[in-house]
């Protein structure tokens, strides 16, 4: 099977640069045959991308370790679910991956856009651009076929790492690259419109529903990948910094910008210029991050080291995409002005400029404290790290205000808003911020400061205008015979972006409530022998016993502990240490008892040599409110994108 992966991986490199060559010269001349030639050398690569990719699966699913990719990441202990998802668990691996899914999107763009006979020949030529470029990296630097000489093939191979091989992290990646991959298409079509001078609202009505897809798909995998700290990396968080986490938020700002942003440009013909910066600057973001994961610039369980010469091609390929999609807009930027201007800064459109302005500072934040270590060593020789509460301190200065214009946007009419229409729209959400406010600084009695209180007041805030509005337009619609059930999915036909937005909106909120409590999370590391307790906030541990675990391919001790609540016997809680043979690794598998106000979560540290046990013992409130924002965001963002038919004329009505 390496035979026929290398071979089709060679040849989509070559189709991809005919794809490139056809594409421009159909652009520029116009000519339909170039344009047909550039959308089935698309076609082509798709399909010589999956024989490669399929091929280096059946070398997984059949542990041949000839070739050395699968040596360094399969073993006969794993498995077969596991060896699978090694594919993308290495360099040339999640390369392949990249390259197969930009192939998907690039031939599913070019089938379902195919009557637009002046975008897709540029569209076309930048999608085989970015395959000419994962061509060459898998081509000539990190080939995921190359052979193990004969005479040194083992029997066995070297395993993924333990910490990856989670059910999470099975679809972790497939569904962040969905998100990554995606906004190739949106940057393609932008790019494409300026070439051609196609400088309208078509494009992004073509990409709307491309870029929400990506989006959609990059939200839900950085939820999985919190998720994935949070059970397996035994910390007891879900969030680090850490800078593979930062490469995968970045495009998300950015992109969560342009989504606020474009509605702008659709309802008032404004921002035209900005629209075009922020897609481009969210894939190149994606690209970014990619590079940053890759090149040994950052150290982490899931991020990949590689030579000197991989990081000098990534970041020049980075540059080279930046400078060509931006040496185009300028060029095109005196055609891009804008024909109306903000005519108050009490109007929605002014609302969704501060929008965009926070989520920059946001990005900002986040950027420059990603790479503020790399840059203090290139300037001083000196690492000097930047810790998680460098970016708590700073991104709550930016993050409240962006939870407060959630709730004052839909507030705000366009153009221009009365002092009548204000003082109406803000009554109701007001008391509603203010009450949850004082309920919960009385509450808590401000022990946990005074952000946690602000963010819960705005959260009020914005639950009260989410429901005004839906109870303003569900009552408007019942009004015409309509029963609530039949008001809400009229509203969610006519006008889905705006209340599935909502909804989206709604999970934002619990997730900021979830965020907050972190404000009161306790943390104990104690050592207790058997039959001794703990007691933390009304709870009680009580260790009962440990014993080593039996497991073949990893060694260790699991515990036994008894939790009461007041008293009142709940579980037995088994948290594990584990030290993996093979790889050398220690892992900590942590206990975790859930309830919709709390985690109390345990883990094992060490069992002594006098049979103590040594814990730590985190207690979390309202962490679980962070997944269930989870869930609601996904549900708001698949209203969004559920397809609806089209609304039928008044001629059809009548002929009906």
């Amino acid at each position: 099977m390496s035979e026929l992966g290398a071979s089709a991986l060679g040849l989509a490199f070559v189709v991809a640069l005919v794809g490139v060559v056809a594409g421009v010269i159909g652009g520029v001349r116009r000519e339909a045959s170039w344009a047909e030639v550039a959308r089935r050398a698309v076609l082509l690569h798709f399909v010589l991308a999956t024989v490669a990719i399929g091929s280096l699966f059946w070398a997984f699913a059949t542990l041949d370790f000839q070739i050395s990719y699968v040596a360094s990441h399969a073993a006969r202990s794993m498995a077969t679910h596991y060896r699978l998802a090694a594919l993308w668990g290495g360099q040339s691996g999640s390369l392949l991956l990249w390259l197969w899914m930009l192939a998907a999107y690039a031939a599913a763009a070019v089938v379902v856009n195919r009557r637009n006979q002046s975008l897709i020949p540029w569209v076309s030529a930048m999608l085989m651009l970015n395959a000419v470029f994962f061509g060459v990296m898998l081509n000539f630097v990190s080939d995921p076929f190359e052979t193990v000489p004969a005479g040194q093939v083992l029997s066995d191979g070297s395993g993924l790492n333990p910490l990856l091989q989670h059910p999470v992290m099975m679809i972790h990646p497939i569904v962040l690259y969905t998100g990554l991959v995606g906004f190739a298409v949106p940057f393609a079509f932008a790019f494409a419109a300026m070439a051609t001078g196609e400088l309208g609202t078509a494009w992004m009505r073509i990409t709307r529903r491309w870029t929400l897809w990506a989006w959609f798909f990059l939200s839900v995998g950085i939820l999985l990948g919190g998720r994935w700290a949070y059970e397996v990396l035994g910390w007891g968080g879900y969030w680090a910094w850490d800078p593979v986490e930062n490469a995968s938020f970045m495009p998300w700002l950015a992109a969560t910008a342009y989504l606020h942003s474009v509605m702008v440009q659709e309802k008032r013909d404004m921002l035209k210029v900005w629209n075009l910066v922020l897609i481009g600057l969210t894939y190149s973001l994606c690209l970014f991050g990619t590079m940053l994961t890759r090149s040994g610039l950052v150290r982490s369980v899931h991020a990949f080291a590689q030579t000197e010469i991989f990081g000098i091609l990534f970041l020049s390929y980075v540059a080279g995409i930046v400078a060509l999609f931006f040496g185009v807009l300028i060029w095109r930027s005196p055609e891009l002005r804008a024909k109306h201007q903000l005519e108050s800064v009490l109007s929605r459109e002014a609302g969704f400029v501060v929008n965009n302005w926070l989520f920059m500072a946001f990005l900002g934040v986040v950027f420059w404290g990603t790479l503020f270590p790399k840059v203090s060593e290139w300037i001083t020789g000196t690492e000097l790290l930047i810790g998680p509460a460098w970016f708590n301190g700073l991104a709550s200065f930016v993050a409240l205000p962006l939870l407060l214009l959630t709730g004052i946007g839909p507030l705000i009419a366009w153009r221009r808003a009365s002092g009548a229409n204000l003082r109406r729209q803000f009554v109701w959400p007001t008391v509603c911020g203010l009450t949850v406010g004082l309920a919960t600084g009385i509450g808590t009695g401000l022990s946990g400061g005074v952000f946690p209180v602000l963010v819960w007041a705005v959260s009020g805030f914005v639950v009260g205008t989410i429901s005004q509005e839906y109870v303003r337009a569900v009552r408007a619609r019942m009004r015409h015979g309509e029963n609530p059930v039949q008001a809400v999915a009229t509203l969610m036909r006519k006008n889905q972006r705006r209340y599935g937005g909502y909804v989206v909106h709604l999970g934002v909120v619990f997730i900021f409530i979830g965020i907050a409590g972190a404000a009161f999370n306790e943390e104990r590391l104690e050592n207790i022998r058997v039959g001794d307790s703990i007691e933390m906030n009304g709870y009680r541990l009580e260790y009962r016993t440990a014993r080593a675990i039996p497991a073949q391919h990893y060694g260790g001790a699991i515990a036994r502990l008894a939790l009461f609540k007041n008293g009142e016997p709940l579980v037995t809680m088994t948290p594990e240490r584990r030290v993996y043979w093979l790889e050398q690794q220690p892992a900590s598998i942590p206990a975790v008892y859930s309830t919709l106000l709390e985690d109390l979560y345990v883990i094992l540290t060490a069992i002594e040599p006098d049979g103590s046990a040594t814990v730590k013992i985190y207690r979390n409130p309202l962490v679980n409110w962070i997944w269930i924002g989870g869930y609601t965001f996904v549900l708001g963002t698949l209203l969004i994108l559920w397809p609806h038919p089209p609304p039928r004329s008044r001629s059809e009505e009548s002929e009906a």
